[in-house]
């Protein structure tokens, strides 16, 4: 008997290794055989980091994403295709930058009758402007946060308060550094920290692109002292956040202001790294399918990787810094997507049956700031829901009206006045 029990465990593993999948889950098939279910979906933003897949993936001996070319109605009319390896096991979409193209993009693909996404990974990868204090260019981040930092009021700098610090304060308050008392529920979003980890030991694998130019430019920083010391080293995998703002930001002034909004917004946990156009947009729509049972939103992986400073070095404007001098990081930022990316795809492929078919369990909140998947936020006022997650075909519908009293007295329990919307 224990032969027996020993000869199929040792298969188990054997099976689970090498990523054998038995014939009852066909790569890429899921409960429905006409729809197209992939293990992972790579999103992409414009047509560069979605370059990046298409020529070196075939190397991996994973597939082709041109193989399969598929269309849908809603995509952008500049990337108006799903691209797919031969057996559907990895799927990718360029979205279009900004957020608006972003979560338009990314909603037609999810409500596509083309796809079953319900066990699907999603790995949002793009580059991204990357503050000197965490990361470096060429370097790789791996969130757990991300925050849509310009989603504030906004006064010029020349007409703000002499005591403000930033033109820049949250809805329904009166200065900076506070937290906004009147919510959208695109300010925050976490996603799984679990599996935010494993990605970080898959990606850490990675043989990292770097240049002499880019490395000089990063040798400009050392005169800052320790503060800086990140951006002085060659590129590597961290951990820490990214900023989603349609403002392509630079300076000291106000990435040291959205460096506070991250710190306040996340209530002290989220470590403000890079900065992009479009996560936040991505995630809202992740999390409205989520509630639908489209897909799952613990297996979101949000990556960016550093192809320019969000602040310049000692002794550089920051006009120079962004439009005159040349960080020379673009093309290592670039080929970073699909070099620690491939690392994290590769992973999830080979340990599906053991670990990833089933899912990683997270052990933090995730969702957004209302608490729309269920749970209790650990930043802002606190779960509109009592906890519960929202239910799908609009069925929790007393919380579509912004200002029901459900909505008032959660942010009166948590110490924070209502602001009813303008609007």
């Amino acid at each position: 008997m224990r032969r027996l029990v020993s000869w199929a465990t040792t298969s188990f593993l054997a099976l689970c290794h090498f990523g054998y999948a038995p014939a009852a889950s066909t790569p890429g098939v899921g409960d429905d055989d006409s729809k197209i279910a992939p293990k992972v979906f790579i999103v992409s933003m414009f047509a560069p980091e979605a370059n990046v897949w298409y020529q070196n993936l075939p190397q991996s001996g994973l597939g082709d994403l041109l193989a399969e070319n598929i269309s849908t109605a809603g995509l952008s009319m500049l990337f108006p295709h799903i691209h797919c390896v031969a057996d559907h096991s990895i799927c990718q979409v360029t979205t279009g930058e900004s957020e608006i193209n972003a979560a338009a993009t990314v909603m037609a693909v999810a409500l596509s009758d083309k796809f079953d996404l319900r066990e699907t990974y999603f790995l949002i990868g793009g580059i991204a402007g990357v503050n000197p204090k965490h990361s470096t260019l060429g370097g790789v981040s791996l969130a757990r946060f991300t925050i849509q930092v310009a989603l504030q009021y906004e006064l010029d700098v020349r007409d703000m308060p002499e005591n403000f610090t930033t033109g820049y304060f949250a809805y329904g308050t009166r200065a900076p550094n506070k937290y906004p008392t009147t919510l959208y529920g695109t300010e925050v979003f976490e996603v799984n920290e679990a599996l935010r980890d494993k990605a970080y030991v898959f990606a850490s694998k990675a043989k990292l692109s770097d240049n002499t130019n880019a490395a000089a430019y990063r040798a400009r920083y050392k005169a800052a002292g320790a503060v800086y010391a990140a951006a002085t080293e060659p590129p590597s995998v961290v951990k820490c956040d990214s900023a989603t703002s349609d403002v392509y930001f630079s300076g000291d002034l106000l990435s040291e202001a959205f460096e506070n909004v991250t710190t306040v917004w996340t209530n002290g946990t989220g470590k403000y790294c890079m900065t992009a156009q479009e996560d936040n947009a991505t995630l809202e729509v992740l999390v409205r399918v989520a509630i639908e049972g489209l897909v799952n939103f613990a297996r979101v992986i949000i990556m960016r990787t550093g192809s320019d400073f969000d602040r310049p070095p000692p002794g550089v404007s920051s006009y120079s810094h962004l439009l005159t001098n040349e960080q020379n990081a673009f093309g290592i930022a670039v080929e970073n997507i699909y070099n620690a990316g491939i690392e994290i795809v590769k992973g999830i492929l080979s340990d599906w049956n053991c670990t990833f078919k089933q899912g990683v369990k997270a052990s933090n909140f995730v969702g957004d700031v209302f608490g729309s998947l269920g749970g209790e936020p650990d930043f802002g006022p606190g779960s509109i829901t009592g906890g519960k997650p929202l239910q799908p075909n609009g069925a929790s519908e007393l919380l579509a009206r912004r200002g029901s009293p459900l909505s008032r007295t959660s942010m009166r329990r948590r110490g924070h006045a209502y602001v009813p919307p303008r609007d």
